[in-house]
């Protein structure tokens, strides 16, 4: 008597992904084991405490091997070793790549160095993650930031074609490399009542105005490496910024400037009286703060002046939200109707970001 039996072979790869998170988080497998079995997993699945410490290692192993590949998720995608659904493969690198907020905050603007590497054992501390994941998050930054700092195009296009993230992480990724090439400050007292959301915000509006890429010209030097590049501030741009200095040294064009936006903003700002005795002053600081970005200290600082010169003293006389829009928006566009400024290019494209910035850094 003959019997015929049907056998299915199949070697795909296995991906809990619960166990990659506590591998991701950067506990030990021990660690990881006792997790598991607090989430009650042995009564649930009825297996051993012996068969979950093997399962683990089993899948701490895969991650390892897996780990050299996502350094390079490309390599991911067309590696035969490992048969992974498309899905499942886009996850793992989501993941990988994905961090902390807390993480994030303690690092941006800071050099990717290894000077700042030494910092994150006070770091994990400070912020109750796990070492071994601050080590593994700051080396996804510094990666990052290595591939794309020299390349041309799109820096959001470039994260995403090198590394196959979604386009919100690669757009955070873009801000990160962005505030590590520039170096702006984000660590002092003043500025951290701000999350990283608002400081990615600000990088997006700065990387669409006031790069090499967002001047969007033909290079004139067939072999210049500086067009279409988001990573670099304008430094042309930034020496002009200069020139708004007018607006506040000329007393005519001041006074007229205060006349036309008081004219405008009379009976809608609650805040009006106050609007009106500190215009100059709120003014000046915005003017200044352009005029001071040809130097690279007061490019690092640009957060700390616009809170200072502007952001707290609203903040002191309780400017709502909705005032603070509309004196910004206001202030930016009666501009236009001075007929001594020359510079009405220059000015939109510097006030049309720090309105925004200024509308994100403002909490009422």
């Amino acid at each position: 008597m003959t019997s015929e039996l049907d056998i299915f072979v199949g070697n795909t790869t296995l991906i809990d992904e619960d166990v990659y998170r506590l591998w991701l988080d950067g506990y030990s497998v021990n660690d990881a084991v006792a997790l598991r079995v607090r989430s009650g997993i042995l009564e649930q699945t009825g297996a051993t405490a012996a068969v979950l410490q093997s399962d683990t290692m089993d899948h701490y192993r895969t991650f390892h091997m897996l780990e050299r590949l996502l350094h390079a998720p490309p390599k991911l995608l067309h590696q035969l070793i490992f048969q992974i659904p498309p899905s499942r493969q886009a996850l793992l690198i989501e993941r990988y790549y994905a961090f902390d907020e807390a993480f994030v905050r303690e690092v941006l603007g800071k050099k990717l160095s290894k000077g700042t590497k030494k910092d994150l054992d006070d770091i994990s501390t400070k912020t109750g993650i796990t070492l071994k994941s601050c080590r593994r998050q700051f080396d996804n930054f510094k990666r990052v930031f290595k591939v794309v700092e020299e390349m041309r195009g799109s820096l959001v296009d470039n994260i995403q074609q090198h590394f196959l993230l979604s386009d919100r992480l690669a757009r955070d990724y873009a801000a990160i490399v962005f505030f590590a090439n520039n170096r702006f400050e984000t660590g002092k007292k003043k500025l951290q009542y701000l999350s990283f959301g608002d400081f990615a915000f600000c990088a997006e509006l700065m990387i669409q105005n006031w790069t090499l890429g967002a001047v969007g010209e033909a290079p004139t030097d067939p072999d210049s490496q500086v067009d279409d590049m988001d990573v670099d501030l304008d430094k042309e741009f930034l020496q002009d910024l200069k020139e708004l200095k007018v607006l506040v040294a000329d007393k005519d064009l001041l006074d007229l400037h205060k006349s036309l936006v008081c004219t405008a903003l009379r009976g809608k700002l609650g805040v009006f009286s106050e609007m009106e005795a500190n215009f100059k002053n709120l003014s000046r600081g915005l003017v200044n703060v352009a005029a001071k970005l040809t130097h690279n200290k007061d490019v690092r600082d640009l957060f700390v002046d616009l809170v200072e010169k502007f952001v707290e003293p609203c903040r002191s006389d309780h400017w709502p939200l909705n005032d603070v829009r509309l004196f910004l928006n206001q202030y930016s566009a009666s501009v236009h109707s001075l007929d001594g400024f020359r510079h009405q290019a220059l000015w939109d494209r510097y006030m049309g970001t720090l309105r925004g910035c200024l509308l994100r850094l403002y909490h009422d």
